[in-house]
C-alpha cells in the first residue's frame, strides 16, 4: 500500500518551509541527505521547518575529495560533477539505511536518498557552474526505488544566490518525488515554485523506476522547453536524454535541421553528403565528431498547438534510425551556432537546404538584435562554422538553384558574396536530381490520408518502420481499404 497522498485537493504552490513541513510530518518517510559542493543548503529547509527527527536519518557533505572517494568511490575519469557520481551517492546512501534499519522494525518505513554534487561560480565569476540533482525514493515499503535526476545550470553570479536557490530546488524535488510522482509534468513544473526561472537553468530531466515505468524522458525533456527551463535537449538513439554540454564538450558538430515528418530521401541524402563533406575537412576528426538531427519548437508548433503523439513519432524514427535528436529553442540559425559554442571551439557545419539559406539572409529576422544583421552573422560566421547546401528544384522553370545563382536581397548580396568568396558556404554536389521534387509534408499527406507512393520518397527500410510502428497515422486498414476502392 501506499503511504502518501497525492496533491490535487491543493490548488496554491505551497512554501519552501509549508513543503518540507509536510514532508517532515509524514510519519513513513525517512532518508539520508548527502550534498557536495554548494554547502548543506537543502536539508538545512528540512532541519529548520521542524519535526525532521522523524525524518532525517543523516544529512552529510564529504567535501574532501580523499573522503569522497572512500565512501562512494573513484570515479575513472577523476571527477566528482557527473551523473555517475551522483547515482552512487544515491544507491549507496540508500543501502546503508536498508543495512543499518530492520524492516521488521520499521515495516511501514518508506526509505530515500537525496543527493547533489555541484560547482558554483568561480571567484573569477567566468564560469557560473553547474551539478547534478537527484532524489532515489519508495512510494511503498514492498516497492523497488524510484529515481529522478537532473542537471543544472547556475545563472546567477553570486555563490550564495546559488546556494539558496539550490536548496529551494531541492526541497522542491523531494517533495514533489512524494506527493506529484503521480503527474510527472506537474512534478517537472514543481521544480520552480517559489524559484524564478532566470536564476537556474533544468537542461536535462532522468525518471525511472516502477512509478515512472510509463514515462517517456524524451517527452519530458520537451517539457522541460515548452516550460522555459531550458532552450535545447539531447537523447540519443537509444532514446535516453542526453547531457547537451556534455556530448558536445570539445567536439566537431554537424548539425541538421528539419521536420524529418517523417525522414526523407532527401533528408538521408543530405546527410550522407554533408558528412562526406565534412568529414574530409583537415579541421575535423571524424572519431570526434557528434551529427545530431535538430528540430526546433517552432517547427513543433507550426500547426499551433504541439502534438505530443506527432513529436514521439519523428523522434521514435529518428532514433531508429540511430541518429542523435536535439529540439531547440533556436529559430534564428546563429542562436544554435551560439549554443554550440559554448562547448567547443571545434569546426562546426550546418547542412541545409537552399531555402533556408535565403531565410538566413533575410533581415527581418534580426530586428530584435541590436547590431541587426551584422551582429547575427558576426554570431554566425565568426566561429569556425561551414554550411553544406543541398540544392532546390525551382517547380515552375525546372532550374536547380544552388549557392551559384540563388537569389539574396539586393543588401544582402555584397555580404553573400563575401561570405561564399571565403569558403564558408559549400555545394553538395553529388546529389540525385529525381528526389528533389520529394517533401515531408507531402509524404506525411499521403501517410495519413491512406495513399500509396509515400513508401518510395521515404529512406530503405524507414516505410516499414513507420507501418511496424504505426507512426504519423498510419492505419493499414485504411490503406487496404483505399486499394481495394481503387480496384
Amino acid at each position: 500500500m501506499s503511504f502518501i497522498k497525492g496533491d490535487a485537493e491543493l490548488e496554491h504552490v505551497l512554501s519552501i518551509k509549508q513543503k518540507s513541513l509536510r514532508v517532515n510530518l509524514n510519519d513513513h518517510i525517512y532518508g539520508t541527505f548527502a550534498e557536495i559542493g554548494a554547502g548543506q543548503e537543502t536539508v538545512r529547509h528540512f532541519f529548520r521547518a521542524g519535526g525532521a527527527s522523524g525524518t532525517i536519518a543523516k544529512a552529510m557533505s564529504a567535501y574532501d575529495k580523499d573522503f569522497s572517494d572512500a565512501i562512494y568511490g573513484m570515479e575513472q575519469d577523476r571527477r566528482y560533477v557527473t551523473e555517475s557520481r551522483l547515482r552512487k551517492m544515491l544507491r549507496h546512501e540508500v543501502e546503508l539505511i536498508e543495512e543499518r534499519l530492520s524492516r521488521d522494525k520499521h515495516p511501514n518505513k518508506i526509505f530515500f536518498s537525496y543527493a547533489n554534487t555541484v560547482t558554483t561560480i568561480d571567484f573569477a565569476k567566468n564560469f557560473k557552474g553547474h551539478g547534478w540533482v537527484g532524489i532515489r525514493f519508495q512510494m511503498d515499503a514492498l516497492e523497488d526505488y524510484n529515481e529522478i535526476v537532473i542537471h543544472v545550470r547556475f545563472k546567477q553570479s553570486d555563490s550564495k544566490l546559488q546556494q539558496e536557490t539550490l536548496g529551494m530546488l531541492g526541497a522542491n524535488l523531494i517533495y514533489g518525488a512524494f506527493y506529484l510522482n503521480d503527474s510527472p509534468k506537474d512534478l517537472l513544473k514543481s521544480f520552480y515554485d517559489n524559484i524564478d526561472k532566470d536564476t537556474i537553468e533544468i537542461d536535462m530531466v532522468d525518471f525511472s523506476g516502477p512509478r515512472f515505468m510509463y514515462v517517456d524522458n524524451r517527452l519530458m525533456s520537451l517539457h522541460l522547453l515548452k516550460n522555459g527551463m531550458t532552450n535545447a535537449v539531447m537523447f540519443g538513439p537509444d532514446g535516453n536524454n542526453l547531457l547537451p554540454a556534455q556530448q558536445l564538450y570539445k567536439k566537431n558538430i554537424l548539425a541538421l535541421r528539419g521536420s524529418y515528418r517523417p525522414v526523407t530521401r532527401v533528408n538521408m541524402e543530405m546527410y550522407e553528403e554533408a558528412k562526406k563533406m565534412f568529414f574530409s575537412d583537415k579541421r575535423v576528426t571524424e572519431k570526434n565528431t557528434h551529427v545530431i538531427f535538430e528540430i526546433t519548437l517552432a517547427n513543433l508548433r507550426s500547426e499551433g498547438k504541439i502534438n505530443e503523439r506527432d513529436f514521439l513519432d519523428r523522434a521514435e524514427l529518428l532514433c531508429s534510425l540511430g541518429q542523435t535528436v536535439m529540439i531547440t529553442n533556436f529559430q534564428e540559425y546563429y542562436k544554435l551556432v551560439d549554443y554550440f559554442s559554448e562547448f567547443t571551439k571545434a569546426r562546426m557545419g550546418l547542412a541545409m537546404g537552399v531555402y533556408n539559406l535565403i531565410q538566413i539572409f533575410d533581415e527581418k529576422y534580426y530586428r530584435d538584435l541590436s547590431g541587426g544583421v551584422l551582429e547575427a552573422f558576426g554570431k554566425l560566421f565568426y566561429k569556425d562554422l561551414k554550411v553544406y547546401l543541398y540544392p532546390l528544384k525551382d517547380m515552375e522553370t525546372g532550374e536547380i538553384i544552388t549557392s551559384a545563382n540563388l537569389k539574396v536581397h539586393p543588401r544582402m548580396k555584397e555580404l553573400y558574396k563575401y561570405f561564399k568568396f571565403n569558403g564558408r558556404i559549400a555545394d553538395i554536389t553529388k546529389f540525385d536530381p529525381d528526389i528533389l521534387e520529394i517533401f515531408s509534408r507531402k509524404a506525411f499527406k499521403m501517410i495519413v490520408n491512406g495513399e500509396d507512393g509515400w513508401e518510395e520518397m521515404l529512406p530503405e527500410g524507414v516505410a516499414k518502420i513507420i507501418k511496424e510502428k504505426r507512426l504519423f497515422g498510419y492505419n493499414r486498414r485504411r490503406h487496404e481499404g483505399k486499394r481495394k476502392k481503387v480496384k
